[in-house]
């Protein structure tokens, strides 16, 4: 989308200013498609301004109320916590989207792989040329070759030979430059033409059309899918040739142009099919490259300083419409699948014994000395599904939308056969988290509505905050993500109350969280399983601890190919925590 877009702006301008531009200009305009090509390859760190251009609007709608029945006690009695530990999910078909991405890929790879094949070719070829190059001898030639140098202010040593393998001039090199003839060049070619040749590549030496021509290549191969690169990169190689020949004219009598032109003429009847990976400057090219290079040169005239300020005025425009693409760039390129976690009070601590056969995350927050204890460092601040952790904050948004309250919470089980028994009943709020209902979780969504949902969750800066996967699934191995450390973060701010919500439904939520108590510290948490095509493939367990003076927020995921679950996520949860001495 970069690609094309930097592609018809700079055609788009080139043809509204065409007489605005001189030859050189025109060449030169074409070097911010390299920019715009090199965009989307620039770390997003070094342009991260990406979410500054993003625009969300909200509803801020509350829901109606739409409930009557049984209260939930702010002191729910812990027998009634006794399926916490068991594992009440539902199976998700996974997206063909993850498939056509991995297809593409593959797509993409494949032709890199290919058009480096052929570029590889090219290079055996040159290889070749090089070494079938002899130096020409004659002085006469070296004479007018150094003259052409001094001409253009080229203090470089440069080599100049001729080889039977090519039928046109070309320059070639980077290090060490290889200007080379045609074998046998003298029979056909005048001391006149010959000194037209030197001009023309050396003035291809002097602009570093060279370098130009392997970042041609390089971008050929890279956005090798893309037609409207290879049209742009051939307009460019002919837009070079042009303000070379150009720049040629500028260095020889008025005369002479004539005679410039019919040296370019010779070598039309040895122009080929244009090549598509030239790591080479060529003199010659297709008949019709050649035919507009002839006519530019018939209506040649000596650029004005009125012309070059023009064209320098459009080429600044040029470059601060392609550097416009970047905020938009940035934004696309944010990774919202990572969140970036720069606490100076984190702990990274190895605890691969807990997860074996996982590849699993802990984090661990110490309300009072404010300090975090982490293990895998990059797994947590992956965002990932909540899967049936978001409960906690769907009963929340339910709560403070008044759809449901602490005394009214009732739902009635509409008689659809859900997977497990405990589902198949009316439920309240206490039964519904103990259970991990699904369809009563949904069903309060669908009351509080989608835009005040995502207000809400855009107000504790939930994850991503991306709700497109819909009303119903959006948090079950869908759109919405979260990492470990932002379940924590979240938590916390939960368990303080930093967003100022009903105190009283804090206390609410937090009442259907209690598990267990024992040794004088209480255990709050919400165990979550995401299941794709029949396979556990990510298990969380998120809550707290209130020992008798301090606080512990803790999130905990694993994730595999099939096993992993949140009863898992429990059991090795409280083993950590019975390890660090805190329940």
């Amino acid at each position: 989308m970069v690609s094309s877009y930097t592609v018809v702006i700079i055609m788009l301008i080139k043809k509204i200013f065409h007489n605005q531009l001189s030859a050189k200009w025109q060449h030169h305009i074409w070097y911010f498609l390299f920019l715009g090509l090199m965009l989307p390859f620039i770390p997003s760190n070094w342009i991260d301004i990406g979410e500054k251009f993003t625009f969300t609007f909200f509803n801020w709608n509350s829901g109606n109320r739409s409930s009557i029945g049984s209260s939930i006690s702010e002191t729910a009695p812990l027998q009634t916590q006794e399926n916490w530990i068991q594992d009440f999910t539902v199976s998700v078909n996974q997206s063909t989207s993850g498939i056509l991405n991995t297809v593409i890929g593959i797509i993409w790879i494949s032709g890199i792989c290919l058009f480096s094949i052929l570029t590889l070719i090219a290079w055996f070829n040159l290889r070749k040329i090089k070494q079938s190059i002899s130096e020409v001898e004659h002085e006469e030639y070296w004479r007018i070759f150094e003259q052409s140098k001094q001409k253009l202010n080229i203090s470089k040593r440069l080599i100049i030979g001729e080889s039977p393998l090519i039928k046109s001039p070309m320059t070639f090199g980077i290090f060490k430059t290889y200007i080379v003839l045609p074998t046998h060049f003298d029979e056909y070619l005048s001391k006149e033409d010959i000194n037209h040749i030197f001009l023309h590549e050396l003035n291809h030496y002097k602009y570093n059309d060279i370098v130009s021509n392997y970042g041609i290549v390089f971008f050929q191969i890279i956005y090798w899918f893309n037609p409207l690169i290879w049209f742009a990169f051939r307009e460019m190689k002919l837009d070079r040739e042009i303000a070379c020949d150009m720049a040629v004219l500028k260095s020889i009598e008025s005369d002479n142009y004539s005679a410039y032109g019919k040296t370019i003429l010779r070598f039309i009847d040895f122009s080929s099919k244009l090549k598509r990976f030239s790591l080479e400057n060529q003199l010659n090219g297709s008949k019709k490259q050649i035919t507009k290079r002839i006519r530019k040169i018939a209506a040649f005239q000596s650029e004005t300083k009125q012309l070059q300020r023009k064209s320098i005025t459009i080429f600044l425009l040029v470059g601060i419409i392609i550097m416009g693409q970047i905020p938009f760039i940035s934004a696309m390129a944010v990774d919202h699948n990572k969140y970036q976690f720069n606490s100076n009070k984190a702990e990274y601590v190895n605890l691969d014994e807990h997860f074996k056969g996982y590849d699993g995350s802990f984090v661990l927050y110490n309300t009072r000395s404010n300090q975090y204890e982490i293990h895998n460092k990059d797994l947590s601040t992956t965002r990932i599904s909540p899967d049936s952790t978001y409960k906690i904050y769907s009963a929340l948004i339910a709560l403070e939308s008044n759809v449901i309250s602490p005394s009214d919470s009732y739902k009635e089980w509409d008689g659809t056969e859900h997977p497990y028994e405990a589902w198949n009943n009316n439920q309240d709020l206490s039964t519904a988290m103990t259970n991990s209902v699904n369809w009563y979780f949904q069903e309060i969504d669908k009351n509080v509505g989608i835009d005040t949902i995502h207000s809400y969750v855009k107000q504790i800066n939930y994850g991503n905050q991306d709700l497109s996967g819909g009303i119903e699934q959006y948090w079950l191995e869908s759109s919405l993500r979260i990492s470990p450390v932002e379940q924590v973060q979240l938590l916390n701010a939960f368990y303080t109350n930093q967003f100022g919500f009903n105190q009283q439904n804090i206390e609410t939520v937090k009442s259907v969280m209690k598990l267990e108590e024992k040794n004088g510290s209480i255990l709050f948490g919400k165990t979550g399983t995401g299941t794709i095509n029949g396979k556990d493939i990510s298990g969380w367990f998120i809550g707290f601890v209130e020992t008798t003076d301090n606080t512990y927020i803790y999130a905990t995921n694993i994730q595999s190919e099939a096993n992993s679950n949140g009863s898992t996520a429990a059991e090795i949860t409280l083993a950590i925590l019975n390890d660090l001495g805190i329940y």
